[in-house]
């Protein structure tokens, strides 16, 4: 398995992964860096200030529970439906990526995955609702054969889902795996043959629910979306309200996966920056080889964010002079992070999903063409204000969702509120940071 990441690591060059295929999607913007960051920044902490001023906790309840249930008639159809429709798409991407056009601007393997996968389905999932775990072939394969059935191992818990997204995002970013059809098709085989290998020993239902991190991202998403499934079907309730649910991040392992969720959104971003060039240039010429380079970084970026919120976390235990353990506190606060990293999502891929789709639409009617002409769509110049504008909005569900946690955590207001002062502060430090990134222009991965 090593063996086979390194050499998916040094096998081409790396062109920006997957947004190599819009050909560089952000640009500058010309309002001057300091404003929109003072002014992003400024903007959650004042809404922090006005949220403070929500005393009533039965008002918080409300917002929070408020709910319609959803008619559920055709479920089982629609469920055999997106089974057959996650099954095809995943024999396309082997046919089509194995014996289709080579060219990853009109391969459908390539189209299907980075543009209608992981930008335009992520984007439904806490958007709309998670249907990955109805799409879900990895899963619908596992369940129709026979498993072992061991008994999953309680120590180990979800570190492997954690260590399994920081690999992941490792291979998409170093690897040429949006330019090379062949290559991805052969990524995605090996990750079936992982992840139902698992499933056969364990069980499907205790490995996706622990191992593998990419059901884990998307149930993630999901509990950000308004229609969601609670004991009684699906229910309509305000975006972002679920994550309030109490024991929803239960346990170091778990607050560990969301935290490598929000960086590795980052990181995503913040590779193809001319900062990142700027700064891992004297590095490389010092002699460190660029294929070691990224993954350390990535490994001790994770290690910052993770250290950052867990000493917010003590900083909140000593602020609300409280007998909580810190691990209560650490998990009933990292819920907000999911909201941070859908707005960093939503703000990283929506243009690049818009660029893109009418390539995904030509190459879904015919997968085995190479047009010489691909279609794609011209952002208007105002766009980058939506990305922006959309960081701030997940930023503001967050800030939302750490106050309801706070006031069900804290049976005094003053508590509450000084409670939430230390992560207040990390939430506006990722306010800038996610703000710069998107801010800045999309360059190629340096050094590789």
């Amino acid at each position: 398995m090593v063996c086979g990441l390194g050499w998916l690591a040094a096998t081409g060059t790396a062109s920006a992964h997957g947004g190599s295929l819009a050909g560089g999607g952000r640009e500058s913007l010309t309002i001057p860096t300091w404003l929109f960051l003072s002014t992003g920044g400024a903007a959650v902490g004042a809404s922090f200030l006005l949220a403070s001023f929500v005393t009533d906790r039965t008002f918080v309840e409300r917002i929070h529970n408020w709910g319609r249930p959803l008619s559920g008639g055709f479920e089982g159809i629609l469920r055999l439906a997106g089974q057959l429709v996650g099954l095809g798409g995943l024999a396309a991407v082997f046919v089509v990526g194995f014996f289709g056009p080579t060219n990853a601007r009109t391969n459908l393997a390539i189209l299907l995955v980075w543009v209608g996968w992981w930008a335009g389905l992520a984007m439904t999932t806490y958007l709309v609702g998670n249907s990955w775990a109805t799409l879900n072939p990895f899963k619908t394969l596992a369940k129709l054969l026979p498993s072992l059935n061991r008994s999953y191992p309680a120590r180990v818990g979800s570190w492997p889902a954690v260590s399994g997204l920081l690999v992941l995002v490792w291979v998409e970013v170093v690897s040429p795996l949006a330019d090379q059809p062949r290559l991805l098709a052969s990524v995605v085989a090996g990750y079936t043959v992982l992840t139902i290998a698992g499933a056969l020993v364990f069980g499907p239902d205790d490995w996706f629910a622990h191992a593998d991190p990419v059901e884990r991202v998307f149930r993630y998403y999901g509990r950000f979306a308004p229609i969601g499934r609670d004991e009684d079907g699906l229910r309509l309730r305000l975006p972002g309200m679920d994550l309030s649910t109490p024991r929803l991040v239960d346990g170091p392992d778990e607050v560990a996966f969301v935290v490598a969720l929000l960086w590795v959104t980052t990181y995503d971003g913040l590779v193809t920056t001319p900062a990142w060039r700027d700064l891992t240039t004297p590095i490389v010429d010092a002699g460190v080889p660029p294929h070691l380079l990224y993954p350390v970084a990535l490994g001790l970026g994770f290690a910052g964010f993770l250290g950052v919120y867990r000493l917010a976390v003590r900083l909140s235990r000593d602020m609300s002079d409280t007998y909580l353990a810190p691990a209560v506190l650490a998990q009933r606060f990292a819920p907000p992070l999911v909201a941070i990293a859908v707005g960093y999502h939503f703000a990283h891929y929506l243009g690049y999903f818009l660029v893109l789709a009418p390539s995904l639409a030509v190459a879904l009617t015919s997968p085995f063409a190479d047009p010489a002409v691909v279609p794609t769509i011209d952002l208007p110049a105002w766009f980058g204000a939506v990305a922006l504008a959309s960081v701030i909005v997940g930023h503001l569900v967050a800030i939302w969702v750490a106050h309801a946690a706070a006031y069900d955590l804290f049976p005094a207001r003053l508590q509450a509120i000084r409670s939430q002062y230390p992560f207040i502060a990390v939430m506006v430090f990722y306010t800038m940071t996610s703000l710069w990134v998107v801010s800045q222009p999309e360059v190629a991965l340096p050094h590789l």
